[in-house]
Parts: structure tokens; C-alpha cells; sequence
């Protein structure tokens, strides 16, 4: 039975002293700005929650993990940390020297000593790391189309943590975790792993956990950065702090652990594993499909549902931590409470509401049962997510030039209008070229920008619960696809394909573009010199040959109404 050592495990920092000398000296330095993700990593790296790393991974090393989930020198380490930079940066930097990494404000947090620079086969780390190369997942769309392609390794010196300025009183570092186990007299903990708010089959599977492993419990949410979709975590923690009175204080805490996660599924586990060993846990509840990212490509799951469990168990010993195996919970209305569904007696009544369902209730105002969540819960997710009719949400139109788009969405817009109730924002191309975009030119990388822009300032009309119309050509999978990631942290996000044969939209051609384009005096031209990549899976297809643009703006609202978007 594991009990924990609570010796303060090491960190990477170095004194206030010698921190305060680095600041002034690294003003010489070369500096890298780091994305959120690298600011999880660089935190988890500085106060001892990814021990026994050092810093980001070599080439050596991080060769090892992805073939072996192993270190160069033999320890268990599933997850490569790495630290991905732009071309142009890493052209001016040489291993050996010193750079400074510093927060998005420019704060600087640490300094890494380059060991090495390496270009790291991306195909090669979603396939033996995440189990396949498609970019359906999260994490590998992240590794191909976000990530930069050079990865600098080296050792870190750690200067100051980044600030959080929300929920400060709960969140705690590895040893600050451990003085407090320690301080109590806690010597057997089990970690609750959790990226949703806790419902009450949770709270059930959680007193199970702990009493059969006669620990206490430390419920540790995610509050880095999940899957896109997920709740935000301001709105989840708010759910946890509303469920925490459920639980006796005397043998509970919760603690927010700032990880940036993978959806790695079987890794992750091993990952997550090592990490709640670090911050003083003897054991862990390895759920059902453990931090899968849901289905691939081929519309399956990524990862078999017990994969992960399988995986943990196997190297548990080594982990050092004792797995918790997470039991599918349901309701069973004979007896008025929750069981494992392997122990339900046969022929009872077992209630069961999917995560699926529990959005369509919220997303229709629908009635969420007190067996299923708690009151208090649900009315925070309420505020979070009002009924959809009164969200805000993103219709997206996409198409080659001349083929209706922008006749579609006027027309859309005035006919919102007309139904009042929410603010309506047409982002139409000329308009944002002109007070977005004006110093951009017609490049790929340019149209590219300006079609992030438009997500962007979308993604902040539908968090504020107005309606934004958008009509770019948007050629892109890759870039549509991040649109749509901007804006479905926040709403709706409803794509509408107006697939206009390129021989009817030249046979239109009013501004003369394809003329122009086919005479070579237009270059990078979409249709003609440069490639349109359809949409595979738009939420609805027009095409406007020899259709009224009025037909067509009636079969979208049609589609919003069927959406729940606007009220019928």
C-alpha cells in the first residue's frame, strides 16, 4: 500500500538574489514570447510538477520519449515537453547560448540554456504519441498547424512563476501540496483528475474511490489549457467551489493544477500519474476513456475505453502511485442512488444523462433532474450557457469569388434584423479590409491573416451574445478549422458552404477578377492559380444556380431554427 514520501521534491528556481541579477542581465538576451501552452509547461518544469525534467527536452531525449515514453537515461517519462519556435527564431539562435522566456506581457519567467536545435518529424510524434496522424485530434491539429517547427532543448533557470490573478488561494505548486499533506498528517491521498464540473455521480465515484483506498481526497481540476469546446475554467471552478460543501472539509481539499493537456489518452494517464506523485498523491482514479479527445476521422473513438487503465496498470510500480480504476456510475431509480453499473441488479431501472444530453438540455433550457446534478451546479452552468435562441453564435460563409456569398449574407442580416433581440455584425470583405485589414495585401499568408481576424473579432461578437455574419472566401481547411476553434469557445459556430461551380461564378465574374486571374495579371488567384479545399463537413450546402438569393437566405435561417438558434 503506497504511502508517500512528503520531502519537498526540487525545483527550478534560483533565489530572489540571484533572480533579480538575471533580470537585469537577461535584458541582453535574445527573447522568446511564449504561447499559453508553453507557459503551463514552463510552470509545471519550474516548481517541480513535470520532476524529474530539467528543462525541455533535447533531441536525444525527446527522441526517447516518443519512441519509448522513456527518458535517454531510462526513466519513465511518457509526454514530450518541448519548446517549438518560429524558423526565423531559431535562425539567429545557436546551441550554447542563452535565451529569455518571458510571459505574453513580456514579463520575463526563466532562462533556458540551449543545449540543442533540432527540426522533429511531427508525423512520426502524433503517431507513436497520440496513436495516429490525424489531425481530428486536438493535439496533432495543434503539432501540424500551430506548433512551430523548430524545437530548442536545453536546461532552465527559473526566474519567477507566471502571475494568476483568479482563484490564487487555490492554487498550490507540488511542495506547497505536500507541506500541506504533511501539516495534516495526510499520508495517503487519491487524486481526482477532471476537466468538466462535478456532477453528482462524481461526487459518488469519488467517495468510493477514497474510502476504498481509506485516503483522503484531493480533487485537482485542470485549469491549463483542455480540449477545445470544454467549459471555461472560470465557470468550472465556480462549479467546483458550489459542490465542495458537499464533501467533509476534514478529509478534502481542492487544488487547481495549471496543466496544458494533450487528450493523449493511455499516456496521459502514465503523465497524469507522475504528475499527482509529484504533488504528494499515493493513488489515482484512472477514468473510462481517460482524457480521450473523442472520435477520429473515421468517426471512432480515438482510444478503447479501457486503454488507458491498461496502460497505467502497467507501469504503476514505476509510476509509484496506485491506480484508482474509475467505475461507470449510474442511477438507479429502484433504490435511489448511485452504484457501479457492473453491481446494478438485473431488471431495475438505471437513469442515465450523457455529456451529449446534458448540453442539449442546457442549450434548451430543458429541465436537468436533481439525481443528476446538483442545483447549485447547474444553475452556474445556466448563467454560463443561457438557452441557445438567447447565445450568441457565428454564421461563416465560404466559397469561391462571384459565388453569392456576400448576397447571401446581406440578405441574412437584414432578415436577423427584422427578428430583433441580439445585435447582428455582418463582417463582410470589403468592410474589413478596409478597417482590419487595410495594410494586407492579396498574398496566401495574407488573405490567411485576414481570415483569423475575421474569427477573431467573430468570436468576440458571440461572446458577448451578438450574431456575426461572416463572408470570406476562406480557402482553407486549416484555417477555417481555427475560426471555428475561436469561435465555439463561445458559441455556435454554423458553417455555410455556397458551392457555386467555378464555370458559373466566371461566367458572373462582375468585378472581372477571373478575367484578370486567367490572363496571369492576378496571381495566387482562388479557383484559378491557387486551390479551393471544399469544406468536408459544413453545417449546411447551397449552391446558388439559378436560385433566388431570397430561397437561399431562408434554407440558412432554416438551418439556424432547426439549431435552436432562433426561436421558430
Amino acid at each position: 500500500m503506497p504511502i508517500q514520501p512528503l520531502a519537498p521534491i526540487p525545483e527550478l528556481f534560483v533565489s530572489y538574489e540571484s533572480a533579480q541579477k538575471l533580470k537585469t542581465e537577461a535584458a541582453d538576451l535574445p527573447s522568446w514570447d511564449m504561447t499559453p501552452r508553453q507557459i503551463c509547461d514552463l510552470e509545471l518544469l519550474m516548481n517541480g510538477g513535470f520532476s524529474p525534467l530539467k528543462g525541455f527536452l533535447t533531441e536525444e531525449d525527446y527522441t526517447s520519449v516518443v519512441e519509448t515514453m522513456r527518458l535517454a537515461d531510462g526513466t519513465l517519462w511518457p509526454m514530450p515537453i518541448t519548446l517549438d519556435v518560429s524558423q526565423n527564431f531559431a535562425d539567429g539562435i545557436e546551441p550554447g547560448q542563452d535565451i529569455a522566456l518571458r510571459d505574453q506581457e513580456g514579463v520575463i519567467l526563466a532562462i533556458l540554456s540551449v543545449g540543442d536545435k533540432y527540426t522533429p518529424d511531427k508525423a512520426r510524434e502524433a503517431e507513436m504519441v497520440f496513436g495516429a496522424d490525424d489531425i481530428a485530434h486536438p493535439a496533432v491539429n495543434y503539432l501540424h498547424n500551430v506548433a512551430g517547427p523548430v524545437y530548442l532543448g536545453g536546461a532552465i533557470t527559473g526566474i519567477q512563476p507566471p502571475v494568476h490573478y483568479d482563484f490564487r488561494a487555490r492554487r498550490d505548486t507540488p511542495n506547497e501540496l505536500r507541506a500541506y499533506f504533511r501539516k495534516l498528517g495526510w499520508r495517503r491521498v487519491v487524486a481526482f483528475q477532471t476537466r468538466n464540473p462535478l456532477h453528482r455521480a462524481h461526487q459518488e465515484l469519488t467517495f468510493r474511490a477514497a474510502k476504498e483506498a481509506q485516503a483522503n481526497l484531493l480533487i485537482h481540476p485542470v485549469v491549463g489549457m483542455t480540449k477545445p469546446g470544454d467549459i471555461d475554467h472560470f465557470t468550472r471552478v465556480r462549479c467546483y467551489e458550489a459542490v465542495l460543501d458537499q464533501y467533509p472539509s476534514a478529509t478534502t481539499t481542492m487544488s487547481l493544477l495549471n496543466l496544458a493537456m494533450r487528450m493523449a489518452g493511455p499516456r496521459e494517464a502514465v503523465w497524469h500519474g507522475l504528475i499527482r506523485k509529484n504533488h504528494g498523491c499515493s493513488h489515482f482514479i484512472v477514468g473510462r476513456d481517460h482524457a480521450g479527445p473523442g472520435k477520429n476521422s473515421q468517426g471512432e473513438d480515438f482510444y478503447g475505453p479501457y486503454d488507458a487503465q491498461d496502460l497505467f496498470k502497467e507501469y504503476a510500480e514505476e509510476i509509484g502511485i496506485e491506480m484508482v480504476p474509475f467505475k461507470h456510475m449510474v442511477f438507479v431509480q429502484e433504490r435511489a442512488e448511485y452504484q457501479p453499473a457492473d453491481e446494478v441488479a438485473e431488471g431495475s431501472t438505471v437513469l442515465n444523462i450523457s455529456g451529449t444530453e446534458l448540453r442539449r438540455r442546457l442549450a434548451e433550457g430543458l429541465e436537468i433532474p436533481d439525481w443528476f446534478s446538483f442545483p447549485a451546479v447547474v444553475a452556474e452552468l445556466r448563467r454560463t450557457r443561457p438557452p441557445r435562441s438567447q447565445q450568441g453564435f457565428t454564421v461563416f460563409f465560404t466559397g469561391l469569388s462571384g459565388s453569392g456569398k456576400s448576397t447571401i449574407a446581406n440578405a441574412m442580416m437584414v432578415k436577423l434584423m427584422e427578428m430583433g433581440g441580439r445585435p447582428v455584425t455582418l463582417l463582410d470583405g470589403d468592410v474589413v479590409r478596409k478597417h482590419l485589414s487595410s495594410e494586407l495585401g492579396f498574398s496566401k499568408e495574407h488573405r490567411d491573416i485576414n481570415i483569423r481576424r475575421i474569427g477573431y473579432v467573430a468570436s468576440e461578437i458571440t461572446k458577448n451574445g451578438g450574431i456575426a455574419i461572416c463572408a470570406p472566401i476562406a480557402p482553407y481547411t486549416a484555417t477555417r478549422r481555427s475560426v471555428r476553434e475561436m469561435v465555439e469557445a463561445y458559441g455556435a459556430f454554423v458553417e455555410v458552404h455556397v458551392a457555386t461551380s467555378i464555370e458559373e461564378c466566371e461566367r458572373r465574374d462582375r468585378k472581372g477578377l477571373y478575367k484578370l486571374a486567367r490572363e496571369g495579371k492576378i496571381k495566387e488567384f482562388t479557383g484559378i492559380s491557387d486551390p479551393y479545399e471544399a469544406p468536408e463537413a459544413a453545417e449546411l450546402v447551397v449552391d446558388t444556380e439559378g436560385m433566388e438569393v431570397d430561397f437561399c437566405a431562408q434554407q440558412v435561417l432554416l438551418k439556424l431554427e432547426s439549431m435552436g438558434l432562433i426561436a421558430g
